[in-house]
């Protein structure tokens, strides 16, 4: 008899439907699986005989073949194991077709019939409410991500009795917190936001900086500080979270996607609310940047989608783990060839770096800083001009006085500053442009990005003596945009555009040779 049950599998960031097949015939005894699995779902094999026979199934001497269709992808991990179990089950005879029609199981067994978590299992679920499904049964800790796609019945089980129960309509006999080594959680579990008592109160001075992170933040520009070591760079750069606008619903389940897929949810943290913020060691490499690997899944750009990755100490990178950036900062996606296929995964971050203007940190003050030239311009030629030209505002941050950092005046709070930040994205919403300033188009800097007489040629005169590329100039005319939306502006006055070119050149005399 031959069973048909469906389950999906993770190619880059979709989930594509895949329906096992099961054949159970007389012949000699064999477990034969077809359709391009991987070297773990060829395992799955063992561990389901084993899982049915500690849950009280025996599997007479007989001939199983599973095809897992379509047979043209790649299926990898251990997402497999219990469609399979319920496709035996099926064909067996212990379940009838009714019972396992329009639901999508997914799962990895134990030995001793247990259900595991699994990773993707969120993209899983919307594939399978776009497949019309009306129910998943997943692993129990593993229901609450699936229970954010609305309108879908989402049963997570323990173990393979629990499977038969459920599809049975018997009463389900949960097992005990000892048994399952953790609490059972029903309902939606939401991760709160960053609980780090941070704010830009606590930073005294940097005015220049500060008002350099609101501005970034307002049009989801990247940002650059550049200062000698303990000017506050870093605490700058871990406040940015706290005055970004909270996500939306629509980019909640978007980033909780990225983060299922890479099996970073659980039972107590189905949806991420709070906006990223990634901050890698320099020692990282290029695939775990980007990601990818012999089963791709998201790197660390992916992770900070729609958040803030953080590189901290910039020139300590590789280069070509800096050079790797390129791509994402202007397209906001990453696509990984592989050979198994082509996978894309979201980019679309605010990139935010710091560091030292050469080696002892102390540049240009000649009275401590001890480099020599050559070691000024090495350090410096890290971060390359194509890298440079992507950055939007660059910032110096200079050492705090005595006097700042003793000052009895308190500075403005992340929340006084995040509701300037949010209604200047109000005003971007209100024109329709749909993303941030920092990702219109040309089409749309045309329409938007309307200069006053004096601001347009302020603009024409900056272009020919700094000698700005394409992408300079139009990033200058989104970085003033959002000035201007701050201001409460509709037109770009010359301010906003002298404010802007200070922005973008404010750091240029560290690379001039």
């Amino acid at each position: 008899m031959v069973s048909t049950i469906e389950t999906a599998a993770i190619c880059g960031m979709e989930a594509v439907t895949v329906h096992v097949e099961v054949d159970v015939s007389t012949g000699l005894p064999g477990f034969l699986m077809v359709g391009y699995p991987g070297s773990e779902v060829k395992e799955a094999g063992e561990r389901v005989r084993v899982a049915l026979k500690n849950a009280g199934i025996t599997i007479p001497p007989m001939r199983i073949t599973v095809n897992l269709s379509p047979a043209d992808i790649r299926k990898c991990g251990t997402t497999f194991d219990l469609p399979i179990a319920v496709g035996i089950l099926q064909s067996l005879g212990y379940l009838e077709e009714e019972q396992t029609e329009q639901m999508m199981f997914a799962g990895e067994l134990s030995l001793d019939g247990r259900i595991n978590a699994i990773r993707g299992v969120l993209p899983m679920v919307r594939k399978a409410k776009m497949q019309g499904s009306l129910k998943c049964v997943v692993p129990w800790e593993n229901e609450a991500e699936g229970r954010l796609i609305p309108e879908m019945d989402v049963i997570g089980v323990h173990s393979l009795q629990e499977v038969l129960q459920v599809l049975q309509g018997e009463e389900r006999q949960l097992l005990t917190k000892t048994d399952i080594k953790g609490k059972r959680e029903g309902g939606e579990s939401v991760a709160g936001e960053n609980k780090l008592p941070i704010d830009f109160a606590d930073i005294n001075g940097q005015m220049v900086a500060k008002r350099a992170a609101e501005i970034a933040a307002a049009g989801f520009h990247n940002l650059l500080m550049v200062g000698p070591p303990g000017s506050g760079k870093t605490m700058i750069a871990q406040r940015i979270p706290g005055i970004l606008p909270p996500l939306t619903q629509e980019e909640s389940l978007e980033v909780s996607s990225v983060y299922s897929i890479s099996g970073l949810l659980n039972q107590h943290q189905a949806l991420i609310t709070a906006r990223p913020f990634m901050n890698p060691h320099h020692t990282i490499t290029p695939q775990a940047l980007a990601g990818g690997g012999k089963h791709p899944r998201p790197g660390v750009i992916s992770l900070a989608h729609k958040g803030v990755l953080f590189l901290d100490e910039m020139p300590e990178f590789r280069q070509n783990v800096l050079d790797m950036l390129r791509q994402p900062l202007e397209e906001r996606k990453i696509q990984i060839a592989r050979l198994g296929g082509n996978y894309e995964y979201p980019a679309d971050i605010m990139l935010v770096g710091a560091m030292n203007p050469c080696p002892c940190g102390y540049f240009p003050d000649m009275s401590r800083c001890k480099c020599t030239q050559t070691a000024i311009r090495r350090y410096q030629s890290h971060l390359s001009g194509p890298i440079l030209d992507r950055i939007d505002i660059c910032a110096e941050v200079p050492a705090v006085s005595m006097e700042e950092l003793n000052a009895k005046s308190k500075s403005e709070s992340s929340a006084v500053i995040r509701k300037r930040v949010m209604r200047a994205r109000q005003r971007q919403q209100e024109r329709g442009a749909g993303l941030s300033n920092a990702a219109l188009t040309k089409a749309e800097i045309e329409k938007y990005c309307l200069l006053e007489p004096a601001g347009e040629r302020l603009m024409q005169k900056v272009f020919h003596s700094s000698r700005l590329s394409a992408r300079a100039y139009y990033r200058i005319l989104r970085v003033a945009r959002t000035i201007a939306d701050l201001d409460g502006c509709q037109k770009i006055g010359e301010l906003h555009i002298a404010e802007a070119v200070s922005c973008r050149l404010a750091g240029s005399r560290y690379w001039e040779k």
